[in-house]
């Protein structure tokens, strides 16, 4: 079990330090009445690392489970953003529907993983 946590901690560095990587990703994937597309993505990034280092020590670990489930919910507006706007035919036409299906309830399977550790 614990191997399992620390290659969530690892996941969820790499996939913060990605923010910084391919900002121009995070950004298209924002809904549009989120405010300071830039500045949510950064500090999502930012989180991420944060959180994903927290998990490493026994100190904050618990703490840093709630923060990644914090962020889950926080960032489902994207994913379902992402959906929407296939299924209109919008955008993201690269993206297949079953793949953006798939990700909500990966979500939800992605808030137990972090909720193991609390």
């Amino acid at each position: 079990m614990i191997i399992l946590m620390y290659v969530m901690a690892v996941l969820y560095i790499l996939a913060g330090i990605n923010h910084f990587v391919q900002p121009k990703f995070y950004m298209k994937i924002m809904p549009p009445y989120i405010p300071a597309h830039k500045l949510m993505v950064d500090l999502s990034g930012v989180a991420e690392v944060l959180l994903g280092i927290g998990l490493f020590f026994p100190q904050t670990r618990s703490w840093a489970a709630i923060g990644l489930i914090a962020l889950l919910i926080a960032v489902l507006p994207a994913n379902i953003y992402m959906l929407t706007e296939r299924l209109a035919n919008r955008r993201f036409r690269k993206i297949p529907v079953a793949f953006l299906w798939f990700r909500l309830p990966l979500q939800a399977l992605l808030i137990y993983w972090a909720y193991l550790y609390i």
